[in-house]
């Protein structure tokens, strides 16, 4: 029979089929991550607050619990604008040790920076040092879920509302199951919010 020879040159030389150059690559294989929250450890001395920072982990955010130090040198008076600043920063510090291990990463650029709202502006807005849609969508996300989350930020479910540098509108964003899991995806443009109106001075009684 032609069979066995056939089998016999195609482990040598094909049988008659022509061996490809060309590499084919099929990618790395899928890496896991655990995205499991290390205990923090404990921080004497460190004046701040306890706050959920919202990571990038696996594609989605992953909440992850912070003692946030309060910013130094900071001239912000505006309660809202100091908090909302020290959640910047926590943001912006790449994970380290287990955290890093474990998959987590940040895509909040350094520098950006919180600052008090301009008049007309809605209670609770925070201005930020560039405009919210010129940021990556990862990093508004982590920012917009990140201060959805804070208790001295949003006063209860809803939209934050952030506004960039001089006169960019202030516009809302929402911290949904969708964003969550999907980070990458959140609208560049949040809705637009109706500046405050001022409260006329009420007729003086004669």
């Amino acid at each position: 029979m032609a069979v066995l020879p056939c089998l016999a040159v195609l482990l040598v030389s094909g049988c008659g089929i022509r061996a490809t150059t060309v590499p084919v690559d099929v990618g790395p294989a899928p890496s896991r991550v655990s995205c499991d929250t290390p205990d923090q450890p404990a921080q004497s001395g460190v004046q701040g607050f306890r706050a959920t920072v919202e990571l990038v982990c696996g594609s989605q955010l992953v909440g992850v619990e912070r003692l946030v130090p309060v910013p130094e040198k900071r001239a912000l008076r505006d309660p809202v604008a100091l908090v909302a600043q020290a959640l910047l920063e926590a943001l912006q510090k790449a994970p380290a040790g287990e955290e890093r291990d474990a998959g987590f990463s940040t895509g909040v650029p350094a520098g950006l920076t919180a600052g008090a709202p301009r008049p007309g502006d809605p209670a609770g807005a925070v201005r930020l040092s560039r405009k919210p849609e010129d940021l990556p969508p990862v990093a508004l996300s982590q920012i917009v879920c990140t201060l959805a989350g804070s208790e001295a930020v949003s006063a209860g479910p809803g939209p934050v509302v952030l506004g960039g540098p001089d006169a960019d509108p202030p516009r809302a964003w929402e911290c949904t199951d969708a964003v969550r899991s999907r980070p990458e995806s959140v609208p560049t443009l949040g809705e637009l919010v109706r500046p405050s109106a001022t409260p006329a001075p009420s007729p003086s009684r004669s």
